[in-house]
C-alpha cells in the first residue's frame, strides 16, 4: 500500500528535535520557525513533557469517558486559571476541526438557527461544518456545500451588522489573527462592534483560537488583545505540544445536556497529561511573555530589513502579526525562498497564499535564535 499523495513534501526526513531545533536522518540541524504548523508550543522534546507522558503511559494511557478521569478536571481548572476563563466550561476532543464542529453544533443547539457568518480567507478545518466555514472552494466537496455560510470581508463591520440584522444568524466564527489567510489582523473596533451586534441579535460569537491562541500572540488568547469575550472558544494545536488534542471553552450561558456532545478519544489520559505538562511549562518558563518579547524583537528586525534598503529588504513589502505569529509579505513567490531556506540555510518556515512567509515557531524561541533567522532570511532573499 502507498500513501495517499496529497502533501507536497520537502525532501527532508526529520527524526528528532530539541527546543527550537529539529534534526534530519543525516544529523543536519534545522532552525524551526514553523513549529509543525503552530503545534509545538513548549519546544521539541521538553524534559518535563517527556517525563509526565512516560509516567502516565506506565499507569494507563486510555479509558473511556464513561468513568471519572480526574486529569480532565485538573486540566479544566488549570486552563481556566491560565486563560482567565475559570467561569467557563471545558469540552475535550481531538483536533481543531472537531473543536470548531462542536462550537457550531452548540451554537445551533443554543438558538435553533442554521446560518453562519465567516470571514473571507478564513480557515476553520477540513471536516463537515468546519470546511464549509472555510473560504477555499478547492477543499469544499459538493457534499459539504450546504449553503450554511456567508463569507464577509474582515473588519467591514457594516457588512456583518447588515447580515446579523436579518435575525437568522446562528453563529459568527472568526480568527482574530487569520493563519492560513496570511496573518490578517482583526481590528479592536471591528471586534468590539461585532460582539455587540451578536449580543443584540442573539447570535453566538465563536473565536477560533486554534492557531493564534494558547500564548502564541503574546497573550493567552489573541482575542484578549481586542478586549472581547466570546461565547465559545476553540483551541487545539499548541494545547498538547504535538499530542492530538482539541477543546472548546464554553460560556456559562450554555447548559450541558447528557448525550448532546460526545467523543471516543477526546480527553484521554495521555492527552490530558500532555496538556497539563504544556500548562506547567508555559507558566514556569513564562512562555506567553516570551512570545511577546521575542515576537516584538523579530518584527523590529524584519522592519529594519525593509528600511535598510538592502537587496533582501527590498523583497519584503509588509510585516504583520503579534507575538510569535508573523506574516512576511514578499514581492516574489515564497516557494523558491522557502526552498533556499530549507536546503541552503537549514531553516523551516510556513507560508500562506503565494507570497507570504508565515512564522509560527515554538514559544520558547530566544532572541539569539530570532537573530539567527534574520541572518538566514537575509541570505535566502539576497
Amino acid at each position: 500500500m502507498k500513501l495517499y499523495d496529497v502533501y507536497p513534501l520537502f525532501d527532508v526526513n526529520i527524526v528528532s528535535g530539541k527546543g527550537c531545533k529539529v534534526y534530519d536522518d543525516k544529523g543536519t540541524e534545522y532552525l524551526d520557525l514553523y513549529g509543525g504548523h503552530a503545534v509545538v508550543s513548549i519546544g521539541h522534546s521538553h524534559p518535563h513533557y517527556i517525563e509526565m507522558l512516560s509516567r502516565q503511559v506506565e499507569r494507563i494511557g486510555f479509558y473511556s469517558n464513561s468513568v471519572i478521569n480526574d486529569l480532565q478536571r485538573q486540566l479544566a481548572t488549570r486552563i481556566g486559571a491560565v486563560s482567565g476563563y475559570d467561569d467557563y466550561q471545558l469540552f475535550l476532543i481531538n483536533s481543531g476541526a472537531e473543536a470548531n464542529e462542536n462550537c457550531l453544533k452548540l451554537a445551533s443547539f443554543h438558538n435553533g438557527r442554521t446560518r453562519v457568518l465567516a470571514a473571507k480567507k478564513a480557515f476553520h478545518g477540513r471536516t463537515s461544518l468546519a470546511v464549509e466555514a472555510t473560504d477555499n472552494p478547492k477543499i469544499i466537496a459538493p457534499i459539504n456545500a450546504n449553503g450554511h455560510v456567508t463569507y464577509l470581508p474582515l473588519n467591514d463591520l457594516a457588512a456583518w451588522e447588515q447580515e446579523l440584522a436579518k435575525g437568522d444568524v446562528c453563529a459568527v466564527i472568526i480568527e482574530c489573527i487569520q493563519g492560513v489567510g496570511g496573518i490578517q489582523m482583526v481590528s479592536e473596533e471591528f471586534a468590539q462592534g461585532l460582539q455587540a451586534a451578536c449580543k443584540r441579535y442573539g447570535t453566538v460569537l465563536i473565536c477560533d483560537e486554534i492557531q493564534c491562541g494558547y500564548g502564541r500572540s503574546g497573550k493567552f488568547f489573541a482575542h484578549q488583545w481586542l478586549n472581547i469575550r466570546p461565547d465559545l472558544i476553540s483551541v487545539a494545536k499548541g494545547i498538547g505540544n504535538g499530542f492530538p488534542m482539541g477543546a472548546v471553552l464554553i460560556s456559562p450561558d450554555f447548559k450541558p445536556v447528557y448525550g448532546q456532545l460526545g467523543t471516543t478519544f477526546g480527553g484521554n489520559h495521555l492527552a490530558c497529561t500532555a496538556a497539563l505538562a504544556v500548562v506547567d511549562v508555559i507558566e514556569n518558563e513564562h512562555l506567553v511573555e516570551n512570545a511577546h518579547i521575542v515576537g516584538e524583537h523579530l518584527m523590529k528586525r524584519l522592519n529594519d530589513m525593509v528600511k535598510d534598503g538592502s537587496k533582501a529588504g527590498k523583497h519584503i513589502t509588509d510585516v504583520r502579526g503579534r507575538g510569535l505569529m508573523i506574516g512576511i509579505d514578499l514581492d516574489i513567490p515564497h516557494k523558491e525562498v522557502r526552498q533556499r531556506l530549507v536546503k541552503e540555510e537549514h531553516c523551516f518556515t510556513g507560508c500562506a497564499g503565494t507570497n507570504v512567509l508565515r512564522l509560527l515557531p515554538p514559544l520558547c524561541l530566544t532572541i539569539t535564535e530570532a537573530d539567527q533567522f534574520i541572518d538566514k532570511l537575509t541570505k535566502a532573499l539576497a
